[in-house]
């Protein structure tokens, strides 16, 4: 799990579903604005059409956390949110897409 000062609040990802641009993978979209902060704030959204067990969501989301634990110091100041689009098993599959966005985005 991220620290709460790399977590967005709910506020932040209202503002970012209105006003976000998005970069798109096979399992995740992630919506993001860049913005000037000391450290990038970053969440992930596990959807009830992904899966309707909240286990599995919460689940979703805790592979998604461990996944971006690795690029989150290499990611610049930016607000972002990762959504799942389909349930996704493999941890390094989660981790070459959150890479592959990162690298469009830079």
């Amino acid at each position: 799990m991220l620290p709460k000062k790399n977590r967005l609040s709910r506020k932040d990802v209202d503002l970012l579903f209105k006003e976000g641009k998005s970069a798109v993978s096979p399992s995740l979209t992630f919506k993001y604005l860049v913005k000037k902060l000391p450290v990038p704030k970053i969440s992930v959204i596990a959807p009830k059409a992904v899966s309707r067990l909240a286990v599995k969501r919460n689940l979703l989301r805790r592979r998604g956390y461990r996944a971006l634990e690795k690029y989150i110091n290499e990611i610049p100041s930016l607000l972002g949110v990762f959504i799942f689009k389909k349930y996704q098993d493999d941890v390094s599959i989660l981790e070459n897409e959150i890479k592959n966005i990162f690298n469009k985005i830079n």
